[in-house]
């Protein structure tokens, strides 16, 4: 992997990844393929949404259908169809969120399944294993995500950890994949400033292609995440890409880019549009709302998507009231192609040296929702 930074406006910056697969242009956002599909989406959907990279997850594919067999099939690329980038997470937020089926060691993870129940191990040398498998272009180590609150003491033992396998992360990344695929580190630390700082610096040291923040949005406050968010940006080296893990809302996207965050991965536009809403340029719009049941109107007009080309609103809610997967079409291709013509957009104001009037006029047009229904 190459990494080239183009233009700088403050901290926001626009570069390009080079991989073996293409380039990606930055600041992007990718789309989550978690078991090697992108939800109610295929290939050609993604390119006309304008996806240049797609994130897979390395615990469910572990699980199902199993990395050896990925590999027998060609690879995760040849597996899904998908001939651009793949980025892979390490599993440290899957093995975060299902803590009531696993127990951490120092060796690792042993963890039930939450497909059949048979148990599991994963240690950093197995993350590796299954990713240099899957053959994603860039790969994580293995990291401990922490809940918020959580104590110093517990943030310190954690991030410690954290480090310890990400050391044994870097040692095992070798042989042939390694000389294709990137691996990012990943820098973990909580809320607290000063572990974060620790963190940085400390996984910096061991060297990695790339550094990733982790244990964002987890509960914290809003302005934390974006203070810790630019702390990180502020101490990880300037020509290395940075990964904002699992953030997030079309603002936080516009906010971070603002930090410095080159690369950005999220459920929220696949999984609200499964929920029936819609980003838009001027804010969110919820469909099961009754007052769209005649709206004539495309979901967004400056929007050049398959969904508001050919549909209404008022059509679109009809789907999703009556349970028509249609609706989960639209509304995904709609959502993916709003966060990825975002992140091209911002590219191009940092190329002009208007990134700060870019955001300016974003956030005077764009009404940010208390209300999220991601979980629903």
């Amino acid at each position: 992997m190459k990494f080239e930074l183009l233009a700088t406006d403050g901290a926001a910056r626009a570069g390009r990844l080079t991989t073996a697969h293409g380039i990606v242009e930055t600041p992007i956002f990718m789309p989550i393929g978690t078991h090697a599909a992108v939800k109610a989406l295929g290939p050609d959907d993604l390119r006309a949404a304008g996806a240049q990279i797609v994130l897979a997850n390395t615990y469910h594919l572990f699980l199902r259908p199993g990395h050896d067999l990925v590999r027998e099939l060609g690879g995760l690329h040849r597996f899904m169809g998908w001939d651009r980038p793949i980025l892979t997470d390490s599993g440290g937020f899957q093995v975060f969120s299902l803590s009531k089926l696993r127990k951490i060691t120092e060796a690792g993870v042993e963890f039930r399944s939450p497909v059949d129940g048979s148990t599991h191990f994963l240690s950093p040398e197995i993350a590796v294993e299954v990713q240099q498998a899957l053959g994603a272009d860039i790969i994580h180590a293995l990291d401990e995500c922490m809940a918020y609150p959580v104590t110093r003491l517990d943030a310190e033992r954690s991030l410690e950890l954290t480090l310890r396998w990400a050391a044994r992360s870097k040692a095992a990344h070798t042989g042939p994949a390694a000389a294709s695929q990137a691996l990012f580190g990943i820098v973990q630390g909580g809320a607290d400033a000063e572990l974060r700082t620790r963190a940085a610096r400390a996984t910096m040291a061991l060297g990695f292609d790339g550094y990733a923040i982790g244990g964002m949005a987890v509960g914290e406050p809003k302005p934390a995440m974006y203070d810790l968010t630019e702390l990180v940006t502020s101490l990880v080296p300037a020509d290395q890409p940075r990964y904002l893990m699992g953030v997030g809302k079309p603002e936080d996207l516009v906010e971070s880019v603002a930090r410095g965050v080159d690369m950005f991965d999220c459920v929220l536009p696949t999984r609200n549009a499964r929920n029936g809403q819609a980003f838009t340029t001027d804010g969110p719009v919820t469909l099961k709302q009754a007052r769209y049941a005649r709206d004539g109107a495309p979901l967004d007009a400056e929007c050049e998507c398959y969904a508001c080309r050919g549909f209404s609103r008022a059509y679109l809610r009809h789907l999703f009231m009556a349970g028509e997967l249609l609706s989960h079409r639209l509304l995904t291709l709609h959502n993916l192609t709003f966060f990825l013509r975002l992140a091209r957009e911002m590219r191009a104001a940092i190329v002009a040296g208007a990134f700060g009037p870019f955001q300016a006029r974003f956030f005077a047009r764009y009404a940010v929702s208390s209300v999220d229904v991601s979980r629903d």
